[in-house]
């Protein structure tokens, strides 16, 4: 379930899937799309992303997602925060990995517990993320981490990724909260031509033919076929790169 809330001139939307540490399904990616909808259609000035019981979001949900349609309302949904007029900043607790690590780079700014993790578990079951994010995590949190996220699915906690930029604050939701309070009083249109400029600063190609080729291969693959497999028995994964 997906909640979302005015509070002032600030969108709250909060991911609540207690069961499955929020992981995205199909139908919490269109209550997100459907609170940034209203967030645009209000008006807001800043928008804070967060997730309930202690979990931002634990990545997408393995035991119901394989198909093209969620990728693309996954994308949808990213650049949506992307691009939205205001400021975005995602309010981190516990896990933000896989796709839940990809919500937290489209948002604009981070606070995150110390204890929070980020992370890019793909190599452990056979998938990949979409191009864009492993872009703009190596312009976030740099080179060095970004391939060991990627390549060796290694994790990170909120006061490492402070220290590498990833994340601009340690704190919990009210501090991400008051940060969003504090942006509104600040000159809206100001912010949204920033916004546009630093976008576009980042410079960032998209689907490279190479990379939509690889993507491909590792979602139609046995390897993710055994992925799953062994995600869903509960035992380590054998690849064969086939």
């Amino acid at each position: 379930m997906i909640h979302h809330e005015l509070r002032g001139a600030v969108a709250l939307v909060t991911m609540d899937r207690p069961e499955r540490r929020n992981a995205l399904d199909h139908a919490a990616l269109d209550g997100l799309l459907t609170a940034l909808d209203a967030a645009l259609a209000a008006g807001v000035r800043a928008l804070v992303l967060t997730g309930a019981h202690g979990h931002f979001c634990a990545g997408a949900d393995l035991t119901t997602v394989e198909d093209d349609a969620f990728i693309e309302a996954l994308h949808r949904l990213l650049e949506g925060l992307r691009t939205a007029p205001f400021p975005c900043l995602a309010a981190i607790e516990g896990a933000a990995l896989g796709a839940g690590t990809q919500l937290a780079v489209a948002c604009d700014l981070r606070v995150a517990a110390a204890d929070a993790v980020f992370g890019i578990p793909a190599g452990k079951l056979g998938l990949m993320t979409d191009q864009w994010t492993v872009q703009r995590l190596a312009l976030f949190a740099g080179q060095g981490p970004a391939r060991a996220m990627c390549l060796a699915a290694e994790t990170y906690s909120g006061d490492q990724a402070l220290g590498f930029g990833l994340v601009q604050r340690v704190g919990g939701l009210e501090d991400a909260l008051g940060w969003a309070e504090t942006i509104t009083t600040l000159a809206p249109l100001t912010l949204a031509g920033c916004k546009v400029g630093l976008n576009e600063a980042e410079g960032l190609s998209g689907w490279s033919p190479a990379y939509r080729q690889a993507f491909e291969r590792a979602w139609a693959s046995a390897d993710l076929a055994e992925g799953l497999a062994a995600f869903s028995e509960r035992r380590p994964p054998t690849f064969t790169g086939t």
